[in-house]
């Protein structure tokens, strides 16, 4: 094949996904005006738009209004795709059903505690399957299975490098794989939770996410792609020391802010439920309201330094995060008392997903690639 005919073959498919992810990007739009913003011809539209309708990725949404002429097709990608996310954590499973624009259709959260073992992988399999099978949707629909761990992952995310929260040391993507008919990708949670905050965030680019989960993460994400670091160890912020000499934590080393920001820290009080935490909270109870003044102090010193560090917004998410909303103004007037540079705290946000955030960035991977690849 000559080297004419690979470069064409090259540009039709620039081009076409161009266009597609330019529909994916914006509502129901007409040729014409795709033509005009991507500044391609009419004919190389049109051709392109005919390929991605036979592959069933476009359709037509009706007819705008004529300004003259002959009424203009309205056009949109179509959203009936599915991808499924998997959280993965020490005790439970969450599960989400995700379509291609992002928004989360359904959720379950199964109490099954994990086991390095082939019958755990074996239950996850069955768990997916059954939760396909009550969405009621057809397999070929389902872009993929995205599976988040609190694992510290591969360069390649195809082996579990380090794994303290649960016992997966030296596993991969195949365990899952085995069980699971739909291609599987592995992620890092709090590197999950915090690409799905920033998903449909046109104008934000740079941000750090800091999930407080039973245990504590985080993730970087500059010019919307997550920093890995050197070793894929970006992020940890739950192994930050923040009291010399402090409280042991599950990693061994003393004063991590995972011994002191976790959100065990405040559901413990409550039998591990955080909703009950906060509801207490609300009416001002004891011990809640000492265990939350005492908390905040360390976390207000946390957030200062990814701020000093990064200079960018930080979002507050993981299952305590979810619940400050409430809170937000208090916390901002907290940060900016120890901001060397600013004298408010309106870089501080909490997240938008309270729910299997986690889940829904693992799902999302699918939908990255798959956008990127149509």
């Amino acid at each position: 094949m000559g080297t004419s005919r690979v470069n064409s073959m090259e540009v039709k498919k620039i081009n076409r996904n161009a266009i597609y992810r330019f529909l994916y990007n914006h509502d129901p739009i007409s040729i014409q005006e795709i033509a005009q913003t991507l500044n391609m011809s009419l004919p190389t539209v049109t051709q392109n738009l005919k390929e991605l309708q036979e592959r069933d990725l476009i359709i037509e949404t009706g007819l705008f209004e004529s300004t003259g002429g002959r009424k203009a097709k309205a056009i949109t990608y179509n959203n009936l795709i599915y991808a499924i996310g998997l959280d993965i954590t020490r005790n439970h499973v969450g599960i989400v059903l995700i379509d291609l624009s992002g928004k989360l259709l359904k959720n379950v959260r199964k109490q099954y505690p994990f086991v390095n073992s082939k019958a755990y992988f074996a239950g996850v399999g069955n768990l997916v399957k059954q939760f396909v099978e009550d969405c009621q949707i057809a397999s070929r629909k389902i872009l993929g299975v995205g599976i988040a761990l609190p694992v510290i992952l591969s360069e390649d995310n195809q082996i579990v490098n380090y794994a303290t929260v649960i016992d997966f040391k030296g596993g991969s993507v195949g365990d899952f794989a085995e069980f699971i008919p739909y291609p599987c990708i592995l992620s890092n949670d709090a590197n999950a939770a915090g690409f799905a905050e920033l998903w449909d965030e046109e104008n934000i680019q740079n941000v750090v996410y800091l999930s407080l989960n039973n245990s504590v993460g985080g993730s970087i994400i500059i010019g919307k792609t997550i920093y890995t670091g050197q070793n894929q160890r970006s992020g940890e912020f739950g192994h930050m020391t923040i009291v010399r000499d402090g409280r042991l934590c599950y990693c061994g080393q003393k004063g991590c802010v995972d011994a002191y920001c976790s959100a065990k820290i405040l559901s413990d009080s409550t039998n591990g439920n955080i909703a009950e935490f906060f509801r207490l909270l609300k009416l001002k109870n004891e011990p809640q309201k000492s265990l939350w003044e005492e908390y905040l102090t360390h976390l207000i010193v946390v957030i200062n330094n990814l701020r000093m560090l990064y200079d960018c917004n930080v979002i507050l998410g993981g299952y305590a995060g979810a619940y400050m909303g409430e809170y937000i103004e208090y916390l901002r007037d907290l940060v900016s008392g120890r901001n060397s540079f600013e004298v408010d705290g309106s870089y501080l946000h909490v997240c938008k997903y309270k729910l299997e955030a986690t889940a829904v960035g693992a799902a999302l991977q699918h939908v990255a690639s798959f956008i990127n690849n149509a």
